[in-house]
């Protein structure tokens, strides 16, 4: 028996080796290159547009830009402040998807850490089952939970009366929307993580007397800190893209209304100004671009953490 798993875990290794070495060929190393030209055209003639005049942009192509390059901000001064004909003033809905993201990233994220520890190292009764419904949420449809989340809203449910004058009833609505929806999968990703720390590390530490505190600030957090970077990023650009919950729940306000409501309105009522929305567009996608530039290195470390064992 011994000698037939010793013959299988050879062959699974040549099998591995094997698709390494096709993948690093020269066919592969092709493919991807024309995959990610044929993906980058498109976004970089969109970019280019953005900075042509109007007459430019609905009379020729983008890659004229080479051959005669008259570029222009306008197009982003009217987009960003409303400045000419224009009405768009993302500057504003800019902050509001500010005040509505970073909330909606650093509630799930406590929670669901918390919630994660506590399924994978505080032995309860009925916890496998527990963690069998937080996966089974994940099946639940976004558009099937809005209704009822509109009702309990509706009644005044999770704000105050006095909240309506500021907009903070609005705000409060989207981020409980958004923690809720976040939470399955939050819960889930970091308990597997969680689970799969040394459980010698976490005995010994116990065994020195450290608290469920102390473990959680000083052990698991650091070994822990790329799975919570990654999922933030990862929430952080679902947040800032999403236009349903902010379509049903901020009530398209500008004073409430994300970016992307903005952009909405944009192609609703500008949808022959292509230099406009080609602008938004690049003014929506700087924020969440930047985001993942910063911490690029700590999602890629969070993506390869547990691929690897040994």
């Amino acid at each position: 028996m011994s000698g037939a798993s010793g013959e299988r875990g050879v062959s699974g290794e040549r099998g591995v080796r094997g698709v390494r070495e096709r993948l690093s060929s020269r066919v592969f190393s092709l493919a991807a290159v024309v995959i990610a030209i044929l993906w980058t055209v498109p976004t970089l003639g969109l970019f280019l547009s953005s900075f042509r005049p109007e007459a430019a942009i609905k009379t020729t192509g983008w890659w004229t830009v080479f051959g005669s390059p008259h570029v222009t901000l306008a197009n982003y001064r009217e987009v960003l402040f409303g400045t000419g004909n224009a009405s768009g003033r993302l500057a504003d809905h800019l902050v509001n998807s500010i005040v509505i993201t970073l909330p909606s990233v650093l509630f799930p994220l406590v929670l669901a850490f918390l919630a994660a520890y506590a399924l994978a190292w505080i032995d309860f009764r009925g916890r496998d089952v527990l963690v069998v419904g937080i996966f089974a949420l994940q099946i639940v449809p976004l558009q099937m939970v809005l209704v009822p989340l509109l009702r309990l809203f509706s009644r005044g449910w999770l704000f105050l009366p006095a909240w309506n004058a500021t907009g903070a009833a609005r705000f409060s609505q989207v981020w409980f929307a958004h923690t809720v929806f976040a939470l399955p999968v939050a819960v889930f990703l970091l308990h597997n993580f969680l689970a799969g720390l040394p459980r010698d590390l976490i005995e010994a530490a116990r065994v020195d007397g450290a608290s469920h505190a102390t473990l959680l600030l000083r052990i698991v957090l650091p070994l822990a800190r790329p799975v919570l970077v990654t999922f933030a990023v990862v929430q952080f650009v679902w947040v800032w893209n999403d236009l349903l919950v902010a379509m049903t729940l901020s009530g398209g306000t500008a004073g409430t209304a994300p970016v992307t409501v903005g952009l909405a309105a944009m192609a609703g009522t500008r949808g022959n100004e292509w230099q406009r929305l080609t602008a938004g567009a690049f003014v929506s996608a700087f924020v969440p671009l930047l985001v993942f530039l910063l911490f690029r290195r700590h999602v890629a470390q969070g993506l390869l953490t547990g691929s690897v064992k040994g």
